[in-house]
């Protein structure tokens, strides 16, 4: 049985996940509950995939690396090798999750950022959909939907409130 890709993302009302200098400090200034469900996903992931600027931001925001349980792949066109945080992947991104699909293992967590989410989107890698929708209307930054991607459905399997945020569950059919 292959390995479910999980993408457990925020995204504001109009659909963006970050502002346009990819600025995030408007999601944490919102008042939630608790960690908002994230330790349930957490729990049942052992792999994490992510973009470079993702990976350079939680690294310039955060005291501690936050994923050191997991293995962590960061796709990156510039970087090569790894580090004590993550492996970088120079590779084709469809080939490489195929791949880690394929591999024994629980959920892989695709935490983003915009252009990679844009390979995943049109090459329909993602098997479970988590979008919290929090409180704002930005107007403009990095959308969640970019450019045409393929027709893809869902199943509502449930919804969360956390405080001022709501969690909407999707499997894809």
């Amino acid at each position: 049985m292959s390995r479910e890709i999980v993408l457990f993302i925020a995204a504001s009302l109009d659909g963006y996940i970050a502002k346009e200098d990819d600025d995030l400090q408007w999601l944490m200034e919102t008042e939630g509950e608790g960690d908002n469900g994230y330790t349930e996903m957490y729990e049942t992931i052992d792999t994490i995939i992510m973009g470079k600027r993702t990976y350079d931001y939680v690294v310039e925001h955060m005291d501690t690396f936050p994923y050191v349980d997991k293995k962590c792949y960061v796709f990156s066109n510039s970087e090569k090798g790894s580090n004590e945080h993550a492996e970088f992947v120079n590779e084709d991104v469809v080939e490489f999750t195929k791949g880690l699909k394929a591999q024994e293992g629980s959920k892989i967590w695709m935490v983003g950022g915009g252009s990679l989410l844009r390979e995943f989107f049109k090459n329909n890698l993602i098997d479970e959909y988590v979008v919290t929708i929090t409180p704002h209307i930005l107007g403009s930054g990095v959308p969640l939907f970019q450019d045409k991607n393929p027709e893809i459905h869902l199943t509502l399997t449930d919804t969360k409130r956390f405080g001022q945020f709501v969690n909407l569950y999707y499997k894809v059919k």
